[in-house]
């Protein structure tokens, strides 16, 4: 008789066989969800469909209406595209010289490099294609159709990390092959689609029957993979933000130039001594940007206030002070300060619809009080400006008085900056409004590219350990509040800014590893978060580490590792 177990799944125990797959569970629960089931967690860690269940657990689905559950879908509709596009080389489709790879022979070989994230898709070139035209874009979209029609499984072939290597080479796949080379476990994970080989950071769907929603779109010299986002069964129209486009071809050309577009391109340039020509090149095409920002200001003369908005950890104050030193250096007189100032006493903020303080809702600021002090410096009055005390949670005065004579500028940092709805009494031709991010330019390989949520998730772990005593779980745990508030406040007024700013550096991962793994690993396995450090530990497996003692402490990544020459 076969060993029976309990599975909890939700407040049901179930009674099953041990041996039981997460998948055949997860038939039977599929219409009790807004999403697809493509992932599940057993006892907080995270599993894949096709694992099965030994001993007695609580099992959690995850559906594709999560961001956990979007992610797989997304990996694995990339997956999907270039199983795709080999079905298409091994029929003839770009001709003769598509050679198949072979061992100790030169091959022309077309290949998808997802470049970087783009509204709710991903932004895709192909190698060794001057121009993506419509006829391939609807041909590609057909031979995906095709494979999800089969509904071919995606199997998991844990092999050693030399063996791995041994498929990439054979398959042509060589920036995977280079990224292994600086990889310290020994075994790791390789997925297949009906003899095509690839590598992912993360787990996969079962098979691609569940990988119907998708469009291709042609796009600038390349097109876009667009997916799901909010709602599970359908695409949205992409929206296109003209200046955020520039900014990441712009990063992506300095990347290439730099030659670190790859996590393995990086590691190769710390482990040759480069990382000191790096930081200082990374540092050197920041300036040169705040710089121009600055020209930029100072070019209309009735520009007194220079509105700052941005994602959690976009690096907003450390931006504010080294713009203040660029304008400063223009003849200007600016001074820096946070909205945080203009908060309401705690007891009035409001709450969002889980009792806690929304901390991220425009009610939180004294848009009345703001609006007043504003208007009173543009007619030259003398106005005593609060700061707010985070350990009281009340506002206070402290003296801190502000006059604006002829050159004088406030640069004013926060997520509401780019409101009108906040600076609602000030003429427009008074305000310069930025919107400054993390958009990394980097990727783990041509079909991985790297997340810049994570990126400024990781930021905010690091800085919040050494500025707050928060722990690394008690972040994860807010972060998806934190992005809520985003969502609603933040990017949908991205395109009102007249300039983006890009706070991403091509190098700060490997810097930032030093800090957050120790953070990480302190997340206890009996709790939700776990799937997320884990996840996210998994991630720093593929950097080098690389010393922070070169980094100039007016940098941007000193407001995170501290250090910092400004009061951040």
């Amino acid at each position: 008789m076969e060993k029976m177990i309990n599975v909890k799944i939700g407040k049901e125990v179930r009674t099953v066989e041990a041996g039981t797959r997460l998948l055949d569970l997860a038939r039977e629960y599929k219409d009790s969800y807004e999403g697809d089931i493509v992932l599940a967690t057993m006892n907080y860690k995270l599993a894949e469909l096709r694992k099965k269940v030994k001993n007695d657990c609580e099992v959690t689905f995850i559906t594709t209406a999560t961001k956990t559950g979007r992610r797989a879908y997304r990996r694995s509709l990339i997956f999907l595209m270039e199983k795709a596009l080999d079905d298409m080389i091994a029929a003839g489709y770009f001709g003769p010289d598509a050679a198949t790879f072979a061992d100790g022979e030169e091959a022309y070989i077309p290949d998808v490099n997802v470049m970087y994230t783009l509204g709710n898709g991903y932004f895709c070139k192909v190698s060794g294609i001057d121009k993506v035209t419509k006829k391939f874009l609807s041909d590609l979209k057909a031979e995906m159709k095709k494979l999800i029609e089969r509904d071919l499984k995606l199997k998991k072939h844990s092999v050693s990390t030399a063996e791995a290597r041994e498929i990439f080479q054979g398959h042509g796949l060589q920036s995977k092959d280079d990224l292994l080379k600086y990889r310290s476990s020994s075994l790791m994970n390789v997925y297949e689609i009906d003899g095509s080989y690839d590598y992912f950071y993360g787990y996969m769907v079962p098979s691609t029957g569940y990988l119907k929603y998708f469009r291709l779109q042609k796009y600038e010299d390349g097109f876009l993979l667009l997916f799901p986002t909010k709602e599970p069964h359908a695409v949205s129209d992409f929206k296109e933000y003209r200046d955020l486009t520039h900014i990441m071809q712009t990063s992506a050309d300095w990347a290439d130039r730099l030659k670190i577009r790859t996590v393995s391109q990086l590691n190769d340039a710390i482990v040759a001594g480069h990382s000191r020509d790096i930081i200082l090149m990374q540092e050197a095409f920041m300036e040169e940007r705040i710089g121009a920002l600055a020209r930029e200001i100072v070019s209309e003369p009735d520009r007194h206030f220079v509105m700052i908005a941005g994602p959690s950890s976009s690096g907003k104050t450390t931006f504010s002070h080294r713009l203040s030193v660029q304008l400063r250096a223009l003849g200007m007189h600016p001074h820096p300060f946070p909205l945080d100032d203009y908060y309401n006493d705690h007891d009035k903020m409001p709450v969002d619809e889980f009792g806690e303080v929304d901390f991220e809702a425009l009610e939180c600021l004294d848009v009345e009080l703001f609006n007043s002090d504003m208007k009173r410096l543009l007619k030259g009055e003398n106005v005593e400006l609060p700061t707010f005390n985070f350990k009281t949670g009340k506002r206070e005065y402290k003296g801190r008085h502000m006059m604006l004579d002829q050159g004088d500028i406030l640069v004013i940092e926060g997520i509401h900056g780019l409101n009108d709805k906040l600076s609602y009494s000030l003429p427009k031709s008074s305000k310069f409004k930025i919107y400054i991010s993390a958009l990394t330019q980097l990727a783990i390989d041509e079909h991985n590219p790297l997340s810049t949520t994570d990126g400024r998730l990781i930021r905010r772990i690091v800085r919040d350990a050494r500025t707050r005593g928060t722990t690394a779980k008690e972040t994860i745990a807010m972060w998806d509040s934190v992005h809520r508030g985003e969502e609603k406040n933040i990017f949908p007024l991205q395109d009102s800014a007249d300039a983006f700013f890009n706070s991403a550096l091509i190098y700060e991962l490997a810097v930032l590893k030093i800090y957050a793994v120790p953070e990480l690993y302190s997340v206890p396995r009996d709790c939700p978060e776990y799937a997320e450090a884990k996840r996210l530990l998994k991630l720093f497996d593929y950097f080098l580490p690389m010393a922070p003692e070169d980094i100039g402490n007016n940098s941007l990544i000193r407001e995170f590792i501290g250090g910092s020459i400004f009061p951040v």
